[in-house]
């Protein structure tokens, strides 16, 4: 009887994976990762250009951690409860947490393909954005190698 039951609980599971949308699953995951990599990359990028030592990053490593950690959680405590609600829908939306909100709200609902498209143009706009900043604080943080950075000096750097 027992190996019955495993058996009707393996089908079940089958069942449900076969009904996931794997394709739309699979392009999102690639396109997510790569717009994620290069997003998450310029930021550290622009880390790596304003400091020149390894004592004075981690400073500015918790804002750029902080948003990685609180996407995990909107995606277990949030999306998997209501996939649609307002709070699972606004961290889809949001750069630096949409490559892993979004491919967690895939699986659980049906999600509209301009939410998604919306949430890849946001995603991939922002890339640009922060590359430029990035590249603004490089063409200074060059040039003062060896001086300590805090936040208001890379604030004033932006502005060159």
């Amino acid at each position: 009887m027992s190996q019955l039951e495993n058996m009707d609980k393996m089908q079940l599971i089958i069942n449900d994976i076969m009904q996931l949308p794997l394709l739309k699953l699979v392009i999102c995951f690639f396109i997510y990762f790569i717009g994620g990599y290069f997003l998450y990359a310029a930021i550290y990028t622009a880390i790596g250009a304003a400091v020149d030592n390894e004592t004075d990053t981690q400073q500015f490593m918790l804002p750029v951690i902080l948003p990685l950690i609180l996407s995990i959680y909107v995606g277990f405590f949030s999306v998997m409860d209501n996939p649609h609600g307002t709070v699972a829908v606004i961290f889809s939306y949001i750069p630096l947490t949409s490559p892993i909100v979004m491919l967690m709200r895939i699986p659980f609902g049906e999600i509209a393909y301009w939410e998604i498209g919306l949430s890849m143009l946001l995603l991939y706009v922002s890339i640009f954005g922060v590359a430029w900043f990035a590249a603004k604080i490089y063409r200074v943080g060059i040039l003062m190698y060896g001086k300590k950075v805090n936040w208001k000096e890379l604030y004033k750097w932006l502005k060159y």
